[in-house]
């Protein structure tokens, strides 16, 4: 643990000067909704995964469908990666992303049995600067669903090395951030979305993970 402290410490003052990333997109005029509606809130189109989830159940995935994106809506869910299938690894998790280029919902599930993650815009990546865009959102089931979206204030969205995948920055904390085995992890209020922490407490050991490819 003492190694995994000392990246964590010493790894926001080198990140934190070097934000990047794309601005989300502007909101569509008032009028063009009112000319295409939306499907209703109580009847979603729901996505299809392409083989079922270790970490979600059927709930979890309609109330995280209300909030992704309206073009990734009805697309399939595809698992690029799981810790079941590819094993604790932050590089097989690149590896496994490196045929994606669109976003990706990380969903994960701690030795508490607390749910939570993240809408990451594009697919994860290692990265010298945080890169995605204002779609990109942290969540967590508390056991109800709580989803933090971008607040406008920076763009650190994502950012990936070796040793760590972080989303969400400020004053040195991030939203959430897993290291190199994918076994630690933690989570602290950022600027970045103004989220709570995710987890129950702030720093966190890792039971289940799985990556899921919306494209």
């Amino acid at each position: 643990m003492s190694g995994l402290r000392w990246r964590y410490t010493r790894l926001p003052s080198q990140v934190e000067d070097t934000q990047t990333g794309e601005e989300g997109e502007e909101e569509e005029e008032e009028e063009e909704k009112e000319a295409a509606p939306a499907p209703a809130p109580e009847d979603p189109v729901e996505p299809q995964l392409a083989e079922a989830s270790q970490v979600l159940g059927a709930s979890e995935i309609r109330q995280l469908s209300l909030h992704l994106p309206p073009r990734v809506t009805g697309h399939s869910w595809s698992l690029a990666f799981c810790t079941a299938r590819d094993g604790f690894s932050l590089r097989s998790l690149y590896r496994q992303m490196e045929g994606h280029s669109g976003p990706v919902l990380l969903v994960l599930k701690d030795q508490d049995g607390q749910m939570f993650g993240a809408f990451s815009s594009s697919a994860f990546r290692l990265s010298k600067s945080f890169y995605g865009t204002g779609e990109t959102f942290l969540f967590s089931f508390s056991p109800q669903l709580k989803v933090f979206k971008w607040t406008g204030s920076n763009s650190f969205f994502v950012k990936g090395d070796l040793d760590l995948l972080m989303m969400g920055s400020g004053s040195g904390q991030f939203g959430l951030w897993l290291d190199g085995d994918l076994y630690h992890g933690g989570s602290h209020p950022c600027a970045t979305f103004n989220n709570e922490v995710l987890a129950r407490q702030e720093q966190f050991c890792i039971k289940e993970l799985e990556a899921w490819a919306l494209s």
